[in-house]
Order: C-alpha cells, then structure tokens, then sequence
C-alpha cells in the first residue's frame, strides 16, 4: 500500500528552468555540486551539514527493490540532480556525483553561470512555486511533507 501511494505521487517532473532572457544562447548544463562549492563555499557548507536534500538518493534506494525502471524513472526526476538533462543524473554508477539533490536542483544548470561568473546566469530568488516542481499537492499529501524554501541550507 505504501509502495502504492509513493509511486502514485511520483509522477514525472519535467524541469524548465527560466529566469532572465539571456543574450547568450549556450545550451545549459549541470556541473555539479562540488564546482558549486568552488565559489559558494559557506552555502555549500550548510547544504551538506543541514538539508536533507543532500541525501534524496537514500529514499530511492530505501524503495527500489520491486520498482520497474520506468517507476525508479519517476523517482531519479525529484531525487537525483539533473536527470535527463545535459550534465545531470544518469545512473548512480555513471553520475554518482548528480545521484543526490544537489544546488543545480534548485537553482538550475549552472554551466553558463560558472562560465560567466554572472549572476543572472542562475535562478538565485527562489519562491514556493520552485519548490512545487517536486513538493505539489499529491506529494505533500502522500509525505506529509511542508516545503522550507531553503531549509536551513543557506
């Protein structure tokens, strides 16, 4: 039943990341938590000491066992960084660095940012309805779960 109800509120998220129109017209792609830390070393530091984000990959290994792999398709879309997208997850062998939600999660590809060092080149204002690509109402209900922006990670 449980399985049931967890794989009813796993439905697939496709991620479109926005934001500001940019004259650059570079394809985005995912670079990783550790490229992020480079820079961002105090938030990275918080991320990993205080979000449970940091650790999404263990409730997909907590379920696996039984789920087709369209159904761990459906998990890999909320839990992993980037899944199905340039750079992102692709499976914890090949991307074990992507495996967890990591910043790019959030605040989208950071290729382009990283690139520029540009501030406008990342989502840096998140608001409740970036948390809602994952945490909708079929979620919430099936986790009990009440989205914190930020969670304590910056």
């Amino acid at each position: 039943m449980l399985k049931r109800l967890l794989l009813a509120a796993a439905m697939p998220v496709l991620v479109c990341w926005g934001g500001a129109a940019h004259a650059q017209d570079a394809p985005k792609s995912y670079v990783g938590n550790e490229t992020c830390a480079q820079c961002h070393e105090a938030e990275y530091r918080r991320f990993t000491e205080y979000s449970k984000k940091h650790h999404s990959f263990q409730s997909i290994e907590k379920l696996q066992d039984g789920l087709t792999p369209q159904e761990l398709q459906q998990c890999y879309a909320c839990h992993t960084t980037g899944f199905g997208q340039p750079g992102g997850f692709v499976d914890p062998v090949s991307t074990p660095a992507m495996k967890d939600l990591g910043c790019e999660s959030c605040h989208g590809p950071g290729s382009l940012h990283v690139e520029t060092e540009d501030p406008e080149h990342i989502q840096r204002d998140l608001t409740i309805q970036d948390c809602r690509r994952c945490h909708n109402e079929e979620r919430v209900r099936a986790f009990n779960f009440q989205p914190l922006i930020r969670s304590g990670a910056h």
